[in-house]
């Protein structure tokens, strides 16, 4: 029974009697107190408080996450978040609060949502930020449409969006969602854009590049101001895809690098926990010319304290309800008013140091197709690996087995059998050195143990699925074996 649903677990002969719901108060006849209506039995699993507390604290001792195992995903930065920032979120002051209380009685709120817009300018070097976006993908959307309204303005009508093959997989959608047709640019040997292609591909149609920096590969566009003059010489835009911001904390801006856009993915960056689609913020900035088209309400200062403005008659709009993923908002402050300049310089070194350290460990073992140093994150090949007949997937499943989290798979498309990962500065260096060594043993396996490869992962209570299978037929419905199937 230990991995049975909790259904399976009722029966008409479990006890309940050891809680007791409701003391004192007899049974009546729900028609006596609402009149025409019908009590019907709900299909609903029949245990006593302490057999479903049970089943759901076994349940969570399964979850795999980063407070129970590392967990390298690259380019998704999911490191460990410091339990102060959690506790802070959590202030009956923070987390009490209704978003349409006047704003004369949140005002703690507002000077939250104020001044971490301002340590944001500061660290990016932008002007003016939105902290609406509830998501990395949704202040794409919000960053592409302030360049589609901005271009409106002035009497441009482009049509294209360049993206390198280096760039995140939301890019190209984020660009059509916006009406742009993406353009695709191809990465040199070296992993980097190509200028000459740049220039042959860039003309009056284009109406920005979007950037990744460091890219997917871990490397840093070293010609970023090369490409900001031709890029703005055409009279374009650069939007800065912050997803890979963490190694770049208090060591540059993304302005000084001619960015005039940007979003940064506060759930990966600053503190705050993420994962299966949420919570997430997607926190957008932009240089002063293009403030005016920013997101309504901001939040501005004045004698009287902290309001709402919702007077920008160049605004794109609302992007969500309310004013943002509020409590993720203070998780991140309080994240940047804890280490602040030089414990975040400190937190870009270790990420950028672990991620290098790695590479140099796994070369002689695994295929680096890019030999430079690295940022934040190394991308491995296992294509000697794939010769011998196992996979990166076969890897990736396996390293389940030793107590680690798959790293990112087949990403970026550009390398053949990728394995892209992100260790973080959040990880110790015995942690990595233990998934190193795993890595090498997973290796030597191909060898002596193949068949157990190809199996895993074997000490989980999920063995390997068809995950082709699973994605093109899901079944995403509990039938009760009791009821009859139209009931169910």
């Amino acid at each position: 029974m230990e991995n049975s649903l909790i259904f399976d677990k009722s029966s008409d002969s479990v006890s309940t009697d050891n809680v007791s719901f409701s003391p004192g108060i007899p049974d009546c006849d729900i028609s006596s107190i609402f009149p025409g209506q019908v009590r019907h039995e709900l299909t609903i699993p029949d245990l006593g408080e302490s057999a479903v507390v049970r089943h759901y604290s076994r349940l969570a001792r399964k979850n795999f996450s980063v407070d129970t195992n590392f967990y390298p995903l690259g380019s998704c930065t999911m490191k460990y978040n410091p339990k102060l920032n959690e506790d802070t979120a959590n202030l009956d002051g923070f987390k009490a609060i209704h978003p349409y209380q006047p704003p004369e009685f949140c005002q703690g709120a507002l000077y939250v949502l104020y001044h971490l817009e301002k340590l944001l300018t500061a660290l990016t070097g932008m002007d003016s930020f939105s902290l609406q976006p509830s998501s990395g993908a949704q202040g794409e959307l919000t960053g592409l449409l302030v360049i589609r309204k901005y271009h409106q303005s002035i009497g441009n009508n482009k049509t294209t969006v360049i993206i390198p093959d280096s760039a995140h997989g939301t890019n190209p959608a984020t660009a059509a969602m916006c009406g742009y047709k993406p353009i695709v640019i191809e990465s040199k040997d070296n992993g980097l854009i190509d200028i000459e292609k740049l220039k042959s591909l860039i003309d009056q149609d284009t109406a920005a590049i979007m950037l990744t920096n460091p890219n997917t590969l871990g490397l840093f566009e070293e010609n970023i101001l090369e490409i900001s003059d031709i890029i703005h010489g055409n009279g374009g835009l650069l939007y800065y895809d912050g997803a890979n911001f963490n190694p770049l904390l208090a060591v540059t801006k993304p302005a000084v690098m001619g960015f005039d856009v940007l979003h940064l993915n506060l759930h990966k960056t600053f503190s705050t926990p993420h994962g299966c689609g949420g919570p997430g913020a997607g926190a957008v900035g932009v240089i002063k010319e293009l403030s005016r088209f920013l997101p309504v309400p901001r939040v501005t200062k004045s004698q009287d304290g902290y309001r709402f403005d919702f007077k920008c008659p160049d605004t794109i709009g609302r992007v969500r309800s309310f004013y943002g993923n509020f409590t993720v908002l203070v998780r991140a402050y309080s994240y940047l008013l804890r280490l602040g300049r030089n414990g975040l310089l400190n937190v870009s070194q270790t990420a950028v140091v672990n991620a290098n350290y790695i590479k140099e460990r796994l070369k002689d073992t695994y295929t680096v197709p890019y030999s430079q140093a690295c940022m934040h994150e190394v991308v491995l090949s296992c294509d000697k690996q794939k010769q011998n007949g196992v996979s990166a997937l076969d890897i990736a499943k396996r390293l389940i087995d030793y107590g680690y989290h798959p790293p990112t798979m087949y990403f970026p498309l550009i390398v053949k059998e990728a394995l892209m990962i992100e260790p973080t500065e959040t990880e110790s260096k015995q942690t990595i050195d233990a998934f190193i060594e795993a890595m090498i043993s997973i290796n030597k396996e191909i060898s002596t143990d193949i068949a157990r490869l190809k199996e895993a992962p074997a000490n989980v209570c999920v063995r390997r699925v068809d995950e082709v299978f699973a994605a093109r037929n899901p079944n995403l419905r509990w039938q009760n074996p009791s009821l009859e199937s139209d009931d169910a």
